[in-house]
């Protein structure tokens, strides 16, 4: 057991499931791997536990530690007894969630993970009533990849409640894909459920686990909208708890959406998201595209307006 230099809450809960017979680490200050009996090891993000832990002060440290401790000790034992060794948790269980590549750092190879977009992976986790976990590739055995992907986003979109509200923000619609979990990201792959035209495709963000933003573009001036989305983005990445990117993505609807929409979820791909942004100078009214996508959109918009 290693305990994280000057790190007095991970040092405590380290020792609290030490005392319960967990061998446990802190890869990174937010990251909790707990090996099992049969060496699978399973990852979960404390982050929120930890935030608790360190508005609590030191006197709560150790009584918050031990129930986690006790807690994860319980979930886990029902996880192992329901898991054979080197074989696949239950698909009733699987649900999608999206990090950044930070995020997932040093443990991006090791767990059920691909690229959604540029600075963004979408990941397959095991959802337990008191924990998630992300899945370890070493418990994939002989299931197919896409399979696994296919059941994790058919259950963040069809179990998971969600809503879908448009709202006026200074002359420019948003939508707000949201719920009270944070799988909500997985309706980046069924947004045509919440869009019916969309000649130009649309501005979606990911600020935060629940929620998808979007504007499908139109008749809006789309610096106006871009503007929108990433001040609305910013702001709520900011202010979100487990937050992901303020980054806004033009989503280009194409052969992955003229699939079907089972064959799509379980065909392996994902949609296609390019980042996008703008710099405007108000003073001399003067606008620059920030990547390469951008300025393909613009040339596309600007086209068709004139």
């Amino acid at each position: 057991m290693t305990f994280p230099v000057h790190d007095l809450v991970g040092e405590t809960l380290l020792r609290a499931l030490t005392e319960r017979g967990l061998q446990a680490t802190l890869p990174e200050p937010t990251t909790l791997e707990v090996v099992l009996p049969d060496d699978r090891c399973l990852t979960q993000d404390i982050t929120e536990w930890r935030q608790d832990a360190e508005r609590g002060g030191p006197a709560a440290v150790a009584k918050l530690a031990a129930e986690f401790a006790d807690q994860t000790a319980t979930v886990l034992g029902q996880y192992a007894a329901q898991q054979p060794a080197g074989g696949m948790p239950p698909a009733d269980n699987l649900r999608l969630r999206i990090y950044t590549d930070d995020a997932l750092g040093d443990m991006r190879d090791g767990v059920v993970a691909r690229p959604l977009a540029p600075g963004l992976l979408e990941t397959v986790v095991v959802d337990h009533p008191d924990m998630m976990v992300v899945l370890s590739r070493a418990d994939l055995g002989g299931a197919d990849e896409n399979q696994v992907f296919a059941a994790a986003l058919s259950n963040s979109i069809g179990t998971e409640a969600h809503y879908a509200q448009t709202d006026d923000v200074q002359g420019v619609p948003v939508t707000h894909i949201g719920g009270t979990h944070r799988y909500v990201g997985a309706h980046v792959h069924v947004l045509r459920r919440h869009v019916e035209k969309a000649p130009y495709g649309a501005l979606v963000s990911f600020p935060v686990p629940e929620y998808v933003v979007m504007h499908v573009i139109g008749d809006v001036h789309l610096f106006s909208a871009m503007e929108i989305m990433q001040a609305l983005s910013r702001h709520q990445f900011e202010a979100g708890e487990k937050a992901i990117s303020p980054q806004v993505y033009w989503w280009r609807p194409g052969p992955y959406e003229q699939l079907p929409e089972a064959e799509a979820l379980a065909g392996g791909g994902v949609p296609d998201l390019r980042p996008v942004g703008i710099e405007v100078d108000h003073e001399e009214k003067s606008v620059t595209p920030l990547t390469a996508g951008t300025g393909e959109l613009v040339e596309l918009w600007m086209r068709d307006q004139a």
